[in-house]
């Protein structure tokens, strides 16, 4: 193994930093503050590095001739599109399940606000209006959740979902199971994969969408899933039934979403992911009553949580990659591939 460089492009935090110094002695720890023009590195800071922790690689990733594994601080990995990774032999690990807490807690929230029409009571509240309809009186106790996408953050929500008492059923690309060496807080997720009422993969969803109240999307975006649900798969589902999206916007088609929230398709959606950034003020989404929106905060680099989470994962890992061990999150060459990172 070549001698330990570490390049660090993430906020620090003291206790994971010093975890890390530990482990790296011997080695060296270089910090460096990403360009904000999106350019290339300094090269002279990165060219030795073997170990880089970063949020996005820098374009000049290339010239880091000893490169041999990259940390991720997100979960999502379609930053490393054009890479030159997989014949290189880098390896890759994300950020998977430092951010899966309060997504799943914006997915309830958001859930919650639609069952119970709080926008419609807040309304009447600063209208000064006295209405107790049975509207406002729901409960998701019973309802019907599916989540497309049961990995980390699908696996919390599920977790979730069932304490509430929510009926839920899981949808993956392969079928799912337990999920060995992956990075999750204490007391989160399904890790065998057995909490789900139902499981489907994502050839069945003539099967999966009819029945469903809610509909919550937490997959990565990758060639394959650009796009997965469309009009097809947007008029399967009932009138009735909402849309959750905290992941990808590109993961449904624009065009058919817009037509299926004016035309009464389904009932609405709660948008935390958007097709641009940030959503121009022109967009029909900010004007649609059937709609919430929010500035992709479900789960951030901002959470209070999330540094001390990501500085454990690298940590972890860093201490397996010293000891030959399997690393957490390794994403495969099948993944790698999925967003073009040659």
């Amino acid at each position: 193994m070549k001698p330990l460089h570490i390049v660090v492009a993430v906020p620090a935090w003291p206790e994971g930093l010093q975890k890390v110094q530990k482990l790296a002695a011997g080695g060296t720890i270089q910090r460096v503050d990403p360009p904000p023009d999106a350019g290339p590195w300094p090269i002279e800071l990165i060219r030795d590095g073997t170990v880089l922790f970063c949020e996005v690689p820098p374009v000049n990733a290339a010239e880091m001739r000893d490169l041999a594994w990259i940390q991720l601080g997100s979960a999502g990995y379609e930053q490393l599109r054009g890479l030159p990774l997989r014949a290189r032999g880098v390896r890759v690990t994300n950020a998977s399940g430092a951010n899966d807490v309060p997504i799943a807690e914006w997915c309830m929230t958001m859930m919650v606000m639609f069952e119970r029409d709080l926008r419609r009571l807040l309304e009447n509240q600063r209208a000064r209006i006295w209405d107790r309809s049975a509207r406002f009186q729901s409960e998701l106790r019973g309802r019907r959740v599916g989540i497309v996408g049961y990995g980390n953050i699908g696996r919390e929500v599920g977790r979730v979902c069932r304490c509430l008492g929510l009926e839920m059923w899981a949808m993956g690309r392969t079928p799912i199971g337990p999920r060995p060496d992956r990075y999750a807080p204490a007391g989160t997720g399904d890790p065998e994969g057995i909490l789900p009422h139902r499981k489907f993969t994502t050839d069945q969803m003539a099967d999966f969408l009819p029945h469903l109240d809610y509909l919550i999307l937490t997959m990565p975006l990758t060639l394959a899933t650009r796009g997965i649900i469309g009009e097809r798969e947007l008029r399967m589902m009932r009138p009735s039934a909402v849309l959750l999206n905290p992941a990808r916007g590109p993961l449904v088609d624009e065009a058919a979403l817009l037509a299926a929230l004016s035309e009464g398709w389904i009932a609405g959606a709660a948008l935390d992911a958007h097709y641009r950034y940030p959503l121009p003020p022109e967009h029909p989404l900010w004007s649609m009553s059937n709609v919430i929106l929010t500035p992709h905060i479900s789960g951030s680099s901002a959470g209070r949580e999330f540094l001390p989470r990501v500085w454990e994962l690298f940590a972890d890992n860093l201490a397996r990659y010293l000891a030959g061990r399997p690393l957490l999150n390794e994403l495969s060459a099948a993944e790698l591939t999925s967003v073009g990172a040659s």
